[in-house]
């Protein structure tokens, strides 16, 4: 089984904040592309804490009804 969390994500170099994060310090996600396992995700606030490695089919499901604005807050 992949592993699901990294506990200190800041070991992994390559982070980028979503193109929806504004440049103040409000809440930001970061992603790190071409990781084996998946696609990590962290707070960006927390860059030392842990990041949650989501499947890639998983993410990309994720990401394709954000764009079809299928997801509501």
């Amino acid at each position: 089984m992949a592993k699901r969390t990294i506990p200190d994500a800041s070991l992994l170099t390559g982070w980028r904040k979503s193109s929806h994060s504004g440049s103040d310090a409000g809440s930001c996600v970061e992603v790190l592309d071409d990781y084996p396992q998946g696609v990590p995700v962290r707070d960006s606030k927390t860059p030392h804490g842990p990041a949650l490695v989501i499947p890639a089919i998983g993410w990309a499901s994720f990401v394709d009804a954000v764009k079809a604005g299928a997801l509501t807050p």
